[in-house]
């Protein structure tokens, strides 16, 4: 008597299963936590949660929006790696150098803001870690005085001396300057030429009537 012919269900069962194990691994590796950008080392802890709340109260989000380009929180706190928040601050970690927070803004500008070129992770450029030569130039120039990182508030956030960068802000006042005096200089344009018409106006009309 012949055995039964294996049943083609039970033989093309293994392959299946194979395949549903991969995505489940696929689908668990896609879930795995963000990266932690941007977040200064006394932070981690808070970003650990699956679901986060806001720092501000003003809701949660679960822990595979951090960092996703959205600003889920409106102080930012679910964007502390990109620019997708206008209230979001980076932490530069600086190691070798002074710690410091940038605006949002400045991340992935393609101008590097933090000495250990952290801030350009996808801009496409490539920063040099200048942060050893900067504290070695400081040091020689100031006899060894340290910058100080102060805190600020119970969120743990802190800032240096160098929070924002000087140079931009003149730069940034300069071209604010220029464009008033731009604007100031069209207004007086347009009224002086609206007074001339009128002025011109006046003086045919007074003809007219002469004549």
């Amino acid at each position: 008597m012949r055995a039964p012919p294996p049943s083609r269900r039970l033989v093309s069962s293994a392959p299946a299963t194979l395949l549903l194990l991969s995505r489940l691994l696929l689908a668990g590796a896609s879930d795995g936590a963000p990266p932690l950008v941007g977040v200064s080392p006394q932070n981690e802890a808070y970003f650990t949660p699956q679901v986060i709340a806001c720092r501000d109260g003003s809701g949660y989000f679960p822990r595979n929006r951090l960092n996703d380009g959205y600003c889920d929180c409106a102080d930012g706190t679910d964007e502390p790696g990109t620019s997708a928040c206008p209230e979001g601050k980076f932490y530069c970690r600086n190691i070798g150098d002074t710690p410091r927070l940038l605006f949002s803004s400045f991340v992935n500008d393609k101008i590097c803001d933090c000495c250990d070129g952290s801030d350009e992770y996808e801009s496409g450029i490539h920063c040099q870690n200048t942060c050893r030569n900067r504290k070695d130039i400081a040091e020689a120039d100031d006899g060894g005085r340290e910058l100080s990182v102060t805190h600020l508030d119970v969120a743990n956030v802190f800032t240096s001396k160098h929070t924002i960068d000087i140079e931009d802000l003149i730069q940034k006042l300069r071209g604010l300057k220029m464009a008033l005096v731009i604007e100031l200089g069209l207004v007086v344009c347009i009224f002086a030429f609206c007074f001339a018409r009128r002025r011109t106006r006046t003086h045919r009309r007074q003809y007219v009537l002469k004549r």
